[in-house]
Formats: C-alpha cells, sequence, structure tokens
C-alpha cells in the first residue's frame, strides 16, 4: 500500500511540474503583423537603430531612418524603472551600442550592450552596490525546444524576442549599432 501512495504522489508531482512547465513555456507565435506594423521591407545591410520600449514591450528595427521590423519582447523580471544595482531585474533605460556578439551564449545569439556606463557605474558605487552589467539582446534559452518561448518578463535584466527574430537583428546588427532604451 505504501508503495501504492509513493508511486501515486510521484504521478501527481510529476503532473504539477509539467503543469507549472506549460504555464511558463508556450509555442512561439507564427509571424504575424500587428496593426501598428508596417509593412515589412527587406533588410538589407546594417541598422540604423534598435528601438526599445519598456512599457510597450516593443522592439523596433530601423534602417535608413525607416522602421522595418515591430517585434514584442520580454524584459526583465521587474521591468518598472531604470536598472539601478544588480539583481534588480531591470532593464536599463537610455542609449547604448552594442559592443559584443556571442553565438554560443546560453540564449540563442546575443547582442551585448555597452551596459553600465559611467554614470550607472558612481550611482551604484554611492549606494554601495554594483551596478551590474552583461545586458544582452537576446533569444529564447538554449536549453528550450526552438519551437518553444518564454512566458511573460523573465530576464534578468536582458531583452528577449524570439530564435527567428534574433536570426534577423544578428544578420543585420554589427558592433556599433546604436540601441536606444526608453521607459
Amino acid at each position: 500500500m505504501r508503495r501504492l501512495a509513493r508511486l501515486f504522489s510521484a504521478l501527481v508531482l510529476i503532473a504539477l511540474v509539467g503543469a507549472a512547465a506549460l504555464l511558463w513555456v508556450r509555442p512561439a507565435p507564427p509571424p504575424a503583423r500587428a496593426p501598428d506594423q508596417p509593412p515589412e521591407i527587406a533588410l538589407s545591410g546594417p541598422l540604423d537603430l534598435i528601438l526599445i520600449e519598456k512599457s510597450a514591450r516593443r522592439l523596433t528595427l530601423i534602417q535608413n531612418g525607416r522602421p522595418l521590423r515591430i517585434w514584442p519582447i520580454a524584459l526583465g523580471f521587474s521591468p518598472t524603472g531604470d536598472k539601478s544595482r544588480e539583481g534588480d531585474g531591470r532593464t536599463p533605460e537610455g542609449s547604448f551600442t552594442i559592443n559584443r556578439r556571442n553565438d554560443h551564449s546560453s540564449y540563442h545569439l546575443s547582442l551585448g550592450l555597452d551596459y553600465p556606463h559611467e554614470g550607472d557605474i558612481t550611482a551604484a558605487a554611492a549606494a554601495g552596490t554594483s551596478p551590474g552589467g552583461d545586458i544582452m539582446i537576446h533569444g529564447q534559452p538554449n536549453s528550450l525546444p526552438e519551437t518553444l518561448i518564454v512566458n511573460g518578463d523573465w530576464t534578468a535584466g536582458c531583452i528577449a524576442l524570439t530564435n527567428a527574430q534574433m536570426h534577423a537583428i544578428w544578420d543585420h546588427a554589427p558592433i556599433g549599432t546604436r540601441v536606444e532604451i526608453r521607459p
């Protein structure tokens, strides 16, 4: 009888873990144009700007002064406000540039931003903390199947997209590409 109770408990635990996983990840959406998105124009050459609007959870690719793609994004797990210290779960705000590219990161294709700036370092030091760092634009965790994406704001402060979207950015965002992150 005890063995049956243990088996039942194990099956219930597996079912609960499976249900929690289904709530946390979902299939990647098919590419669809939002009503406010401009018609798709082929990307060619480097981007002028990657614009990130945190409150709208939106990333816009701008090339030759025109918005070419608008995609939904995930942010840090505590996205309201500017990043002020390591571990706060916030995505920084301001003007940045891509300063590194990593095609072997734990997340699909990551583009590093030049955060923290001198002002961030000074403010964090005055508060007796570290400003954090390693802020990236990246795809989904490599541990997930290609067809799944994590729901909600789940990063530690990075900007996350689908893996397919990261491929499009990767091909057109060299080191030095400007990134503006607005509240």
